[in-house]
């Protein structure tokens, strides 16, 4: 009978954001504060690709975990089956379009501002809301009248996973540079980081994936308190490492949302993104730095990235101020 009662009175809703972790990380004010706010029981289920399952599977606050593999078309059958009563639509793309009108259910999309992005972009005419993303994705709850906790982001790990420092040789207190990034003209480069490594006595480990294992090696070859670890390590164990740190740096990457979500002191490095498209820390405004090239009328010439920068000049990172970054790493360190 309490089953029963369960399913008549519960309300099912499905969040969906396909990617990236970025992103996904961002979403996770959402989860939470519908969870705890909703009026009545709710059932949540949360739709993403499976190559970032590890991203929302050991959220407590979400029931179930729907994942994208090959076929959207299976995934379809096996969502309608579930009679979700509502949809969290938090990536709104073509994609997200299909499986909402299959589903066939009340919708609730993020906004994604692509008009206003692509005038920043295009004609550097700022019409953004100066709005954090976050913020953008809990208007899609105010018709259940939730409102933002101010918990900030979550990162959770399993149950079952351990974290063994002495395996990578971490040392006790140290600055954690991710210096990868999805796209190069994102990321700072090695001379910059080269400088920046040596003029910091602090122990530095270097995370990133497979794609910046090589630079990672030539960087830690040429100092003795620099830790590679780019390319050796799980998502799992790059957040661990992340936590644990005393201070971060890194550009405009997924690694900043997950050191946000552990409320790490931060020095963030930006190339051809800006903050003002929203995804900045979601910090107090004490806990991170900004660096940017300002000035530049060719910045920002993507709201994403490219492989290359299409001018070929590559002045938003390679005209950095190292001393400026520099100070405000100081800082975060001399902190108590």
């Amino acid at each position: 009978m309490h089953n029963l009662l369960y399913l008549y009175f519960v309300t099912k809703f499905l969040i969906i954001r396909f990617s990236s972790i970025g992103d996904i990380v961002l979403t996770s004010p959402v989860v939470r504060c519908l969870k705890n706010q909703f009026n009545g029981e709710v059932e949540i289920h949360f739709l993403t690709k499976s190559q970032f399952a590890d991203l929302v599977q050991f959220n407590p606050y979400i029931d179930r975990c729907h994942f994208l593999e090959e076929s959207t078309s299976d995934l379809i059958q096996k969502l309608k089956e579930e009679q979700f009563d509502y949809i969290i639509d938090l990536h709104h793309n073509l994609r997200t379009l299909r499986v909402k009108k299959a589903l066939g259910v009340k919708t609730f999309a993020f906004n994604k501002l692509n008009i206003e992005k692509w005038l920043l972009v295009n004609f550097k005419k700022d019409k953004m809301p100066h709005l954090h993303v976050v913020d953008r994705y809990m208007e899609t709850l105010s018709s259940f009248h939730i409102q933002n906790d101010g918990k900030g982001l979550d990162y959770f790990y399993p149950d079952s996973f351990s974290f063994n420092a002495s395996k990578f040789s971490l040392p006790n207190n140290y600055l954690a540079f991710v210096i990868g990034a999805k796209f190069n003209t994102k990321r700072l480069p090695q001379e910059k980081v080269e400088e920046i490594c040596s003029q910091i006595a602090t122990p530095i480990v270097l995370i990133g994936g497979k794609e910046e294992e090589e630079e990672g090696e030539k960087i830690a070859s040429k100092f003795s308190h620099v830790l590679n670890l780019c390319g050796q390590t799980s998502l799992m164990e790059s957040a661990k490492i992340v936590e644990k740190a005393d201070v971060i740096v890194c550009n405009d990457t997924g690694f900043m949302h997950i050191g946000a979500a552990f409320q790490k002191n931060m020095v963030t490095v930006w190339g051809n993104t800006v903050p003002e498209f929203g995804m900045y820390p979601y910090l107090e405004s004490d806990k991170f730095s900004q660096h940017e090239v300002q000035g530049l009328k060719c910045r920002p010439c993507s709201k994403i990235g490219f492989a290359e920068c299409p001018k070929k000049h590559f002045n938003c990172m390679n005209q950095q101020n190292v001393k400026e970054i520099l100070e405000k790493i100081q800082g975060f360190i001399s902190r108590p």
